[in-house]
């Protein structure tokens, strides 16, 4: 009886140590795997920090051009430059819809202009 529970604890002991080599195994790979992940997080950060700021330099520089193109341009044209600029994109633009009779404001349904 003695022998058999022996027996039996040294084949757990075999299986447990294979089980332990496994996680080991697993564990590294994970922790080489969560360095690389760490110099792309970094890498990532610095390239999207440099982009954004690249994108909000040009987000001025556009909007301070909007200003000086739309300067002294009269708001009619300014409005209808923009509804064609909509329709070339195939895009939703608020000031495309129209009241019947081509009226802006009083009564009526909205309907969009036809093409």
């Amino acid at each position: 009886m003695l022998n058999a529970r022996l027996k039996r604890l040294k084949a757990d002991e075999h299986s447990l140590k294979a089980v332990i080599a496994e996680l080991i195994t697993a564990t590294e790979i994970a922790e080489r795997a969560i360095g690389g992940l760490k110099l792309t997080v970094r890498d990532v950060n610095e390239n999207l920090g440099s982009q954004l700021v690249s994108a909000a330099e040009l987000s001025v520089q556009l909007k301070k051009q909007l200003a000086e193109g739309d300067a002294g341009v009269p708001p009619a044209v300014q409005d209808r430059d923009r509804r064609a600029a909509c329709a070339r994109a195939g895009a939703y633009c608020p000031q495309n819809l129209r009241r019947p009779g081509g009226r802006r404001g009083g009564a009526g349904v909205l309907r969009a202009p036809k093409a």
